[in-house]
């Protein structure tokens, strides 16, 4: 395919083919059946690791156990396709989960109910906004995350669902917010329903227990240790009767095909939610794909897991599913299981759609208490304990990105806390290149290089980067430049230049030309003086200022 175009055109096109030869995802069907039977086996694993999870995971998020199925079937078929990590497994997420039920308090019906058309529109349209940055290469960025930056989102999230999980461990129904539930605690621990409580207490035990079972009880070693939990805590409940609220009747089937609606609100109130979803999906799945990097050896393709992520969510949005991410502890099994291309995520997939399709009734007698235990559990491995034993060591900076993160994360908003770390991590890396940026205003007292000098000159010899963050230096060093009549800027030895290095240079050479200093510019940098020349400098220094300008060919 050619374009026989030329100018804006022509580098559209080609930005384009370029994008959609990236998002191809032909590579993923390459040898998908060089192992296929460690990777059905691997498959059916994770499904069952995915099934209590996608439950627990719906009903955290206020929108029912069957929108996590649903969601994790979304991604457990289009994702897995469509993705850029073979070993990646797609589906509901901890943080996905807990940033929906927040976004979801400010859109509720008059019955206290969330708007579930609003919400699975949301996640529709966050899959579109997926697909286009997918487009525009965004993808590539996640490898500049600052790790003071993912540290505090992690531990953030963890103590977020932690929170969110303590009216549901005491039978209680779900809070709004963090502050809901801090404010009401004392309510809430002087109202706790004592059957609920122990036997989430009793669920989170075995959870905790489950290494040590393993060791004497061998058969239950391939068995997930949330499929364990659940099952043992589900019969308990139903076989001794106990008084705990259960996920009730869900229905059987594949789900009713819905077209997301944007009529109710105005559009920016779908965008930004939607926005904020796409924005997190992009950090939950690409750093769980670094994690698969490592186990694997492989190089995934971030462009393409956006990619795929988008066709997931959009497909979630559209069967009433939870919104997805690529799942850090459901890809590492995946590998330990013998996983190694995307049919091993494809079959847990289908595993789960059987699941929803036929097995609805016996999912209806879990009990929500069993549920809140496994998120609990979940929030507790979300925090980052890399971090946390030398989190009074950290430099200052990190000390500060880390901890406002951390802050945001809790008591405001996820993607908030993601903005703001990595604006105080860009305002750290540029103090820290300030003070690295060098300049030299050094005498020059050989006389044979410039003729007819009587009062000598200097030059001004910039090492690295003129940008914002050195502006003040080229300022500084400039104006201590007194009593010449030539100045000789140097930018031999400059490596990139931008606006606010341009235009401090120009108000430099414009204030030297009033005072009667002649000025001389040497660039051989080609990059350099495209930028230069481009502002129309050169032109105006020369014709304007009569100031001399080298530039070499």
């Amino acid at each position: 395919m050619r374009y026989r175009g030329s100018g804006i055109g022509k580098e559209l096109f080609e930005f384009i083919k370029d994008s959609l030869k990236e998002i191809n995802p032909k590579e993923n069907f390459t040898g998908i059946f060089s192992n296929w039977k460690k990777d059905i086996m691997a498959g059916v694993t994770v499904a069952f690791i995915a099934l209590p999870l996608a439950l627990a995971f719906g009903v955290g998020s206020g929108l029912g156990p069957m929108s996590g199925l649903w969601g994790a079937i979304a991604g457990g078929l289009i994702g897995s396709l469509f993705g850029g990590s073979r070993i990646g497994v797609s589906g509901p997420t901890g943080p996905k989960m807990a940033q929906l039920a927040v976004i979801m308090i400010g859109y509720q019906l008059a019955s206290g109910q969330p708007d579930i058309g609003f919400a699975f529109t949301i996640i529709f349209l966050s899959g579109v906004i997926l697909a286009a940055l997918s487009f525009l290469k965004v993808g590539r960025l996640i490898y500049y995350t600052p790790y003071s930056v993912i540290a505090g989102f992690m531990c953030g999230i963890g103590v977020l669902v932690i929170i969110l999980e303590l009216d549901p461990l005491l039978g209680l129904p779900n809070a709004k917010s963090v502050m809901e539930v801090v404010k009401t605690l004392p309510y809430a621990l002087s109202h706790f329903k004592p059957h609920s409580l122990e036997l989430s207490l009793g669920t989170l035990a075995l959870l905790f227990l489950y290494p040590q079972i393993t060791k004497r009880v061998s058969f239950l070693r391939g068995v997930p240790s949330t499929l364990f939990a659940l099952i043992v805590g589900s019969l308990f409940a139903n076989l001794v009767g106990l008084s705990v609220d259960y996920i009730g009747e869900i229905p059987v089937g594949l789900p009713e095909l819905t077209l997301p609606d944007f009529s109710k609100y105005s559009f920016s109130q779908y965008f930004l939610p939607a926005l904020s979803l796409a924005g997190l999906a992009v950090f939950d799945s690409l750093l769980t794909c670094l994690v698969n990097d490592n186990l694997s050896g492989e190089k995934h393709n971030s462009d393409r897991e956006l990619f795929g992520q988008g066709l997931a969510n959009m497909t979630a949005g559209m069967i009433g599913g939870l919104t997805t991410a690529t799942a850090t502890m459901r890809s590492v099994a995946l590998y330990k299981s013998g996983g190694r291309t995307v049919l091993a995520s494809f079959t847990h997939g289908v595993v789960l759609l059987a699941i929803a399709v036929f097995l609805g009734p016996i999912a209806g007698k879990i009990p929500l208490p069993c549920l809140a235990a496994i998120l609990l559990k979940v929030g507790i491995d979300i925090i980052d304990y890399r971090v946390l034993p030398v989190v009074h060591r950290l430099p200052l900076s990190d000390l500060i990105v880390f901890l406002t993160v951390f802050i945001v994360t809790v008591v405001e908003d996820l993607l908030v806390a993601m903005g703001i770390g990595m604006a105080l991590a860009c305002f750290r890396f540029v103090q820290e290149i300030t003070k690295v940026y060098r300049y030299e205003l050094e005498k020059n007292v050989n006389e044979n290089d410039i003729e007819e000098i009587s009062k000598g000159h200097v030059s001004f010899s910039p090492k690295g980067p003129l940008f914002f963050g050195s502006v003040q230096k080229i300022n500084d060093a400039l104006n201590s430049v007194q009593g010449k009549n030539l100045i000789r800027i140097d930018l031999s030895q400059v490596v990139f230049i931008d606006l606010s290095g341009a235009f401090a240079l120009d108000d430099a050479i414009e204030n030297f030309r009033r005072n009667g200093i002649d000025v001389e510019v040497y660039s051989p940098n080609p990059e350099i003086n495209k930028v230069l020349s481009s502002l129309n400098l050169y032109k105006k220094w020369q014709d304007d200022l009569e100031a001399r300008v080298l530039v070499a060919a």
